[in-house]
């Protein structure tokens, strides 16, 4: 990774919108500048477009969707605007939260009414920062089925696509205006000529001396994310003098199946499942903060608890979740018809587990309150047949990155936007705020593909306004 500083550039060819990063922000920046008459062209490191998004539920959240209303619920910018500024406690930047709840709910009538994208309302996940339900999910609840209708719409868009093609250096002139590209690809070297240029390359998960630097509490946790998550990106644009903000801010899962590695559903919890871990005893409000409690999950014996639950949770979770299909074709969810059975299954304390789930049932009777503050009352008892699964907390993707404006132009720290870079995903600054406690489910792929749409526009529209002036 580097940063050349040469005015007198000759690239071997230009294109007019260039984007690194072939995944979720990337292929919507790409149609989104197809379809403005830009000629566009992605690198993509892998051989074959996946990254975080593939191993994502492929959940977008958005607010004012058609989608909402078939499924009548009913949902407004304003109301998404105020859950960002509510769970990260009014510490992310107003502006770009504004930008993002405006634009979520038009970004996903695009994909969904325009560009044919089979995506539903989950109706079942509600709450966790979300006032209404809000994440619009695809078939199998699999980002790998959300990279497939991305890639079927940039074919149709006539989107090149570059595999193996990893950049190792962006071309700045004296005024750090990006001339070009330097990409490597298998027994070639290429200096691609950019007019705009889009960072959709994710976030830095895989890069161990900036998760050391900027997130200490995650030392030798473990991370589940593309190992390309390196910090290109946003280690160009601080070589630039990019502005960037919340680096200690990151989405963690505290439901990665142990072993297995396999994302487990929170319906299960949502539907009235709870936490213990392995002494058999409930630790935290399960539903308080669906990033953060990796940390108190990590912080439990042996780093793991149990999520259980029942065989009416179970049978919803097999027939809407992939992951949770392989996760029981792999043996991993436990089953008995007493609570006693199933302590020994997970070989943890009976006595501890059947009070613990004897308080839980009193709760939901409303007899006592939660002691950890979650609303129970009245909710679904847990019948037998019980199932539980292990689970622990893991790193998944980063939220901090470079700063971008309403249109997702990357500012400096100097003061304005660079006059032709553009950032979206994991490659710019999300919504959550500075910690791990502000990320709303769903939102790391509502900002990919806000952004990535904004992007695509603008880039398009400065170069055809190049165009015409030339």
């Amino acid at each position: 990774m580097s940063i050349i500083r040469d005015p007198e550039f000759s690239p071997d060819y230009t294109v007019p919108v260039v984007i690194v990063g072939g995944g979720a922000c990337g292929l919507t920046a790409a149609i989104s500048a197809r379809q403005q008459g830009a000629d566009v062209v992605v690198l993509e490191r892998d051989a074959h477009p996946a990254g975080s998004t593939a191993m994502s539920y492929g959940g977008i959240c958005g607010a004012g969707t058609a989608a909402q209303r078939r499924s009548r619920v009913q949902d407004q910018a304003l109301w998404l605007m105020d859950d960002i500024l509510g769970i990260t406690k009014g510490q992310t930047d107003p502006g770009l939260a504004r930008t993002i709840a405006e634009n979520s709910g038009p970004t996903l009538d695009w994909l969904i009414e325009d560009l044919g994208f089979d995506l539903e309302v989950e109706t079942q996940w509600s709450g966790l920062g979300h006032r209404v339900p809000r994440l619009h999910m695809p078939p199998g609840r699999s980002g790998e089925v959300l990279m497939g209708m991305l890639l079927s719409a940039a074919e149709r868009a006539g989107v090149d696509i570059l595999t193996q093609a990893r950049v190792t250096s962006l071309i700045v002139d004296d005024e750090e205006r990006v001339l070009g590209v330097r990409v490597e690809r298998p027994g070639e070297t290429e200096n691609i000529g950019v007019e705009q240029l889009i960072l959709a390359s994710c976030g830095y998960g895989a890069n161990e001396e900036l998760i050391n630097k900027h997130m200490p509490e995650l030392e030798g946790a473990q991370y589940y994310g593309h190992e390309g998550n390196v910090g290109d990106a946003l280690l160009w644009g601080q070589a630039i003098g990019a502005e960037v903000a919340d680096l200690g801010a990151y989405q963690a899962l505290g439901s990665l199946s142990s072993p297995g590695n396999l994302v487990i559903p929170h319906t299960l919890l949502i539907g009235g499942g709870v936490q213990v871990n392995a002494s058999g005893n409930r630790f935290e409000n399960e539903l308080h903060d669906i990033s953060g409690q990796a940390l108190t999950i990590l912080q439990q014996p042996d780093g793991i608890c149990w999520i259980v639950y029942d065989e009416r949770l179970h049978s919803e979770a097999h027939a809407s979740f992939d992951e949770y299909k392989d996760a029981v074709s792999l043996g991993l969810a436990k089953s008995a018809g007493s609570w006693e059975g199933l302590a020994q299954q997970m070989r943890v304390p009976e006595e501890a587990l059947a009070g613990a789930m004897t308080i839980v049932s009193e709760c939901k009777s409303g007899v006592q309150k939660d002691a950890f503050g979650r609303d129970l009352e009245n909710v679904e008892q847990l019948n037998a047949p019980f199932y539980a699964i292990k689970v622990t907390g893991a790193l998944f993707h980063t939220q901090g990155g470079l700063c971008v404006d309403e249109k997702a132009r990357v500012k400096r720290i100097d003061g304005g936007t660079f006059p032709n870079l553009f950032a979206g995903g994991g490659a710019a600054r999300s919504v959550s705020g500075p910690s791990v406690w502000g990320y709303l489910p769903g939102m790391g792929l509502c900002t990919a593909v806000t952004l990535g749409k904004l992007a695509g526009e603008e880039a398009a529209a400065n170069t055809l306004s190049q165009d015409r002036i030339e």
